[in-house]
């Protein structure tokens, strides 16, 4: 898993000397890993950028000197032997940060009341996103049995949904800090939303709301308040969407070929997207492929055209194969940040729209009876 977590900044004015700054200094002793070097990183809204080098010593002290930090707490990485400790940092600081063993999941942070909150919440979720990549790994191994991999997918179901719940209960305990701004945006592998897209704003509102009483003049409000108005405004395009002639997709099935959504028009077309990821397609897509057996061959066809919203290509390919999946899987193997979600406005898992012959969508989310109620007006 790339361990590099990009947290977005609100604006480059934060990290200048436009307001009052003073010195700042972090020091302490990693004994983690074989590296000798270890590097200060400034984080901006236009870059990572290495502001500094130390060397640890023969028992692994190190030191980092700044001579302006701004009064509002910024955020800074500390990196070493390839990972990466965050801290928030604010004039006059003096931080103290060492580490003994796994560098993430060990090390202590004294000095900073947000960069001790920050290690709360960054140890728990690096913990479970690692343990999450190493149940994709055992599950990606195509001799592996069927009951095993069934059961390898309830524990990454189990432990993803543990993780985001765990997160959303940081973020509301925690509202008021910028370690919970730092929270809200951070994401599992493969996924595009803290929630669904839709519930996400209610966690940003309530963010927003209180980092103005604790820290009004943070650039980190005003990136919060961005963000607001994008959703809201996606919310908007989301309900006129309904009704409207389709976007078109362009994407690969599993022998790599590309497939795009308006070769299939004049039929009527499920655009489904889903996700093996999740492990729970196999009750939906057994209902489909009953009624795709039924009307495949009516007068007006139906086809599905089936996006995966998945990152492991071995998972998809292999669900596809073992659930005998009849109609057209594409995938581009993006998982959550796939361009088709955000030309649909998908939020969440299934979803689904149907099209009509003459390329009207006509219906959103249908499923067993009153899916097939809409294809026998359709298809006939």
């Amino acid at each position: 898993m790339n361990k590099q977590l990009i947290f977005s900044c609100a604006a480059a004015a934060l990290m200048c000397a436009a307001c009052q700054s003073s010195k700042v200094e972090i020091d302490g002793r990693l004994l983690s890993g074989e590296a000798q070097e270890v590097y200060l990183e400034q984080v901006s809204s236009m870059r990572q950028q290495v502001i500094d080098t130390a060397t640890l010593d023969a028992e692994g002290n190190y030191r980092f000197a700044l001579e302006e930090a701004s009064t509002t707490p910024s955020l800074y990485n500390i990196l070493y032997d390839g990972e990466r400790i965050p801290l928030f940092v604010a004039a006059g600081d003096r931080l103290t940060v060492n580490s003994v063993g796994n560098l993430v999941r060990n090390y202590t942070v004294e000095g900073s009341d947000e960069s001790e909150l920050m290690r709360q919440f960054y140890q728990a979720f690096i913990a479970g996103a690692q343990k999450l990549e190493n149940i994709a790994k055992q599950v990606s191994v195509q001799s592996l049995p069927a009951t095993e991999r069934e059961s390898l997918l309830q524990q990454y179901t189990e432990e993803y949904y543990r993780i985001r719940r765990e997160q959303l209960r940081f973020i509301a305990e925690h509202k008021a800090s910028l370690a919970a701004v730092y929270a809200i945006y951070q994401r599992l592998p493969g996924d595009q939303h803290l929630v669904d897209g839709v519930s996400d704003l209610i966690h940003y509102r309530t963010v927003a709301e209180a980092i103005a009483e604790s820290y009004p003049e943070t650039p980190y409000l005003v990136m919060l308040r961005g963000d607001i108005s994008r959703m809201e405004a996606a919310q908007r395009l989301a309900e006129e969407i309904t009704e409207s002639t389709f976007p078109d997709l362009e994407m690969s099935n599993i022998y790599g070929q590309k497939v795009k959504l308006s070769s299939l028009q004049g039929k009527v077309i499920m655009l489904d997207f889903w996700s093996a990821e999740l492990g729970n397609s196999n009750q939906l897509n057994a209902e489909l492929k009953e009624i795709y057996a039924k009307y495949k061959d009516a007068a007006t066809p139906f086809e599905v055209y089936q996006v995966a919203v998945d990152t492991s290509k071995p998972l998809w390919i292999n669900t596809v194969q073992e659930q005998q999946l009849p109609w057209i899987s594409v995938s581009d193997l993006r998982g959550r940040a796939s361009t088709a979600l955000g030309t649909y406005n998908v939020t969440k898992l299934p979803t689904s729209f149907l099209i009509d012959k003459e390329g009207e969508i006509v219906a959103r989310d249908l499923r067993g009876a009153e899916l097939e109620r809409k294809l026998q007006e359709l298809t006939r």
